[in-house]
């Protein structure tokens, strides 16, 4: 059976001790002048700005690239009308919900083509690529790179597990599990 092709970017579901996902969520805004837009399941990282709304002071975030140190994953988008969208629009303020526990596992797709991760890379380190997210649904498009895995401790993420789903196996877009490597409340960790 073939793997759906169904990316969503990060995924929270449990804690690395295997508890129960507890949502570990801080608030944090975007500045009007990113013009890249944020989905929910991306990566972000501290801006080095901050904005006050409704006199709270907020430090800003940035989608992040491979290779940044990621303060965590986007977990929700607050509302500021009732018609908002459930992503934010590049070039707008917003406060997003970030899941910043860096023990957090998360569930990833596999990245098209390549040579599929095996079992036997469970354990290692590897990279996210950052894709197109969808305007329809809000989900982010981020994808886990199955070419340079290594035990090297600045690669992004290490992996977890396999995603253990009737619907889930090795190969073409494969969901595994991985936690941030990569963190801004953590320190880098070697891959085994």
């Amino acid at each position: 059976m073939a793997n759906a092709d169904c990316a969503r970017g990060f995924i929270p579901r449990s804690g690395l001790s295997g508890q129960p996902y507890n949502a570990s969520v801080m608030q944090f805004s975007t500045a009007s002048g990113d013009s890249t837009a944020i989905f929910i399941g991306d990566p972000v990282k501290l801006s080095g700005t901050s904005q006050t709304i409704n006199g709270q002071v907020f430090a800003d975030v940035d989608q992040a690239a491979t290779g940044d140190v990621v303060v965590g994953v986007v977990v929700g988008v607050l509302q500021d009308t009732r018609d908002s969208l459930t992503y934010r629009a590049g070039s707008t303020v917003r406060i997003l919900l970030v899941e910043t526990n860096p023990n957090t596992v998360f569930e990833i797709q596999e990245v098209s083509g390549g040579t599929a991760l095996a079992a036997a890379d469970i354990g290692l380190n590897a990279n996210f690529v950052v894709g197109s997210g969808s305007t329809v649904t809000g989900y982010s498009g981020v994808e886990l790179n199955n070419s340079g895995e290594a035990s090297t401790n600045t690669l992004d993420l290490q992996i977890v597990g396999l995603v253990n789903r009737a619907d889930n196996e090795v190969g073409e877009h494969a969901k595994w599990l991985v936690r941030i490597n990569r963190h801004q409340f953590a320190n880098q960790v070697a891959g085994a």
